[in-house]
C-alpha cells in the first residue's frame, strides 16, 4: 500500500505533474502512515540523488548533511502528521474557535519547516556550489509540496459538513 503511494508520488515528481489519488481512508493506521513516511523519505532521497549530478567528493560531503536535515525534518513532520490526524478526527464537530486554532498551528508547523530549510542553507552551500545547492532546495520544496498535496487533499475543507461532502 505505502509503496504504491510512493510510486505514484515519484511518477508525479518525474513528470512534473501532480496526480492526486485517495491516500487516506477511515482504515488507515498509524503503522500505515509510518510505512508511507518511510517510503517517501527513501523516494525523496532517490529523486534528489538522480537530479543533483553530484561528483563523488560533493556526494561524500552532501549526504551526511542531508541525513541530518531529513532527521530534523522528520521531527517537524511529526507535528504536521499529528495535526492532520487530529483534524481528520474532529473536523465534523470543529467549532469556529477550533478551526482558527488549527489554522494557527498549521501555520506554525509550516514556519518550523521553513526555518529548518533556512538553518541548513549555510551547511549545504559550504559543500555544494550555488546552483547545486539551489537545485537541492528546489527539489526538497517541490517534493514537500507534492506530499502535502497528496495528504491534505484527502481531508475535507472546514466548512463542509460530513453529510454533504463530495470527492472532486
Amino acid at each position: 500500500m505505502a509503496a504504491a503511494r510512493a510510486k505514484t508520488l515519484e511518477a508525479a515528481v518525474q513528470g512534473q505533474q501532480v496526480t492526486v489519488k485517495r491516500v487516506l481512508s477511515t482504515t488507515v493506521t498509524d503503522e500505515d502512515i509510518a510505512l508511507l513516511r518511510q517510503d517517501i523519505r527513501a523516494m525523496k532521497m532517490q529523486v534528489i540523488g538522480q537530479n543533483m549530478s553530484l561528483s563523488n567528493g560533493e556526494a561524500e560531503k552532501f549526504w551526511p548533511i542531508y541525513k541530518h536535515y531529513a532527521d530534523d525534518l522528520h521531527e517537524v513532520n511529526n507535528s504536521k502528521y499529528e495535526l492532520l490526524k487530529q483534524y481528520a478526527e474532529t473536523w465534523a464537530t470543529m467549532t469556529d474557535q477550533d478551526a482558527l486554532i488549527y489554522v494557527r498551528h498549521w501555520m506554525e508547523v509550516d514556519a518550523e519547516a521553513q526555518a529548518l530549510r533556512l538553518k541548513y542553507v549555510p551547511a549545504v552551500t559550504q559543500v555544494l556550489p550555488g546552483r547545486k545547492a539551489a537545485t537541492f532546495f528546489q527539489l526538497d520544496r517541490r517534493l514537500s509540496m507534492i506530499v502535502d498535496l497528496q495528504l491534505f487533499s484527502q481531508i475535507p475543507l472546514a466548512h463542509m459538513k460530513e453529510s454533504s461532502s463530495t470527492t472532486p
